[in-house]
């Protein structure tokens, strides 16, 4: 992220404790202390540091949150960019490569343990599709993490306690059913990579981002219902469409709204610098990465200079005003007119 030649204040997440102090230790090594500093602690630390003025706040993380730090913002009018997340969803339809779309759905789902803010939340599909889909995500999964994912070290752990306990409850409160997974260690803060079907709209798993490694299908026969369903929910940061018909892709594309589109896959779309990453709505406001970075830390100032030449001309727009100067006004503002020296 440019910081276009900026002074930062950078507050790490305490819930990634270590995340936390390896930046705290990494940026006063390698950066001027006095152009960048470091603060950590938790949600009074951030009340005070968002008591200061700044020029330009840019938030990562949860919705509630980020009403705090705009109610902040707002005394000082500062500009303010959010990063929010949301129920990302994808939707399967029309003929699909069923192993390359379970193979890039699992990865994309359980990669950090789900828990990434443009992770797939949710899958909708007809009841064919899920049928068919189902099968194949238990053998990618045993392809990917083997037999007992628990023991694989490329499978992560839930971030903290307060989040294991979160995501159980949600597991406990659905109404669906669990047809892969749902075995958890709780003192290894492990939550298996988990699928449900048969939950319904209402259900609990559809009440806020899961953020952790539960994927919900949902099945709606029809494309057009399944978009309507989407339509339904708050805008989400990202939205995926896997199929091999370009007109389903397009029709979902169009008729949707999202902070970015992918089809075909999950997550790698904002691993491109020259696509612009940020929400819409509800899942943030603004957008950063590669050049976007640069013109959101940064302001286009106009500047004009000008000299004291050809004053004279300048009586045009002097007082008092005339017929005769209205008339040569109108003509170096008119088409025919290349006039720019007033």
């Amino acid at each position: 992220m440019s910081l276009t030649g900026n002074c930062a204040v950078i507050k790490p997440s305490e819930i990634s404790s270590a995340t936390d102090r390896l930046v705290a230790e990494l940026i006063p090594k390698y950066l001027s202390q006095d152009c960048y500093a470091v603060v950590r602690g938790g949600s009074e630390q951030t009340k005070a540091l968002l008591q200061n003025r700044f020029d330009h706040i840019f938030y990562t993380g949860s919705q509630a949150v980020a009403r705090s730090v705009v109610q902040a913002a707002s005394v000082y009018l500062t500009p303010v960019t959010l990063e929010l997340g949301g129920k990302c969803p994808c939707l399967i339809y029309g003929r699909i490569n069923i192993q390359a779309a379970a193979q890039r759905l699992v990865w994309a789902k359980f990669f950090n343990a789900g828990q990434s803010c443009v992770a797939p939340d949710y899958v909708l599909c007809t009841e064919a599709t899920r049928d068919a889909l189902v099968p194949t995500l238990s053998r990618v999964l045993e392809q990917f993490y083997g037999k007992e994912p628990q023991k694989c070290p490329d499978l992560s752990r839930i971030v903290s306690a307060r989040h294991f306990t979160r995501l159980m409850k949600l597991l406990e409160q659905t109404k669906g059913k669990v047809v892969i997974g749902g075995e958890s260690d709780q003192e290894d803060k492990y939550i298996a990579p988990t699928v449900v079907v048969d939950a319904g709209e209402d259900d609990a798993l559809m009440s806020e981002e899961i953020f952790g490694p539960i994927l919900p299908i949902f099945t709606v026969e029809e494309l057009e219902k399944s978009i309507e369903f989407v339509n339904r929910q708050e805008k989400p940061l990202a939205l995926y469409v896997f199929s091999d018909e370009s007109s389903v892709v397009k029709t979902v594309m169009e008729n949707t709204s999202s902070g970015g589109f992918c089809s075909n896959d999950g997550i790698v779309h904002m691993t491109l610098p020259g696509l612009p990453f940020g929400g819409v709505g509800a899942s943030g406001w603004g957008s950063y990465h590669g050049r976007w970075s640069f013109e959101t830390f940064s302001h286009r100032r106009a500047c004009m200079m000008r000299g004291w030449a050809l004053e004279r001309l300048n009586g045009l727009r002097y007082p008092p005003y005339t017929e005769d100067k209205l008339k040569w006004l109108r003509w170096t503002t008119s088409q025919q007119s290349s006039c720019s020296l007033m």
